[in-house]
């Protein structure tokens, strides 16, 4: 009766690991670049104005939503 032959654990080759493409480090960096820009640019940011069409929409919008809560 044959013995089953059976290789131990050391005796396995390393598999290679997989290498990561160049953008999946690039992308990251470059996100993190631009955020870190927007918000240090946002210091000389002022109050935004509405438009004047847009203001009595918003009164508007809001009558109507206390309206339906009530």
């Amino acid at each position: 009766m044959p013995a089953a032959f059976r290789r131990s654990s050391a005796a396995r080759p390393p598999r290679p690991r997989p290498r990561l493409p160049w953008w999946a480090l690039a992308l990251p960096v470059v996100s993190f670049a631009v955020l870190l820009a927007l918000v240090a640019g946002s210091s000389r940011a002022g109050a935004a104005e509405v438009p004047q069409g847009l203001g009595p929409l918003l009164e508007i919008l809001a009558r109507i939503v206390r309206s339906g809560a009530g």
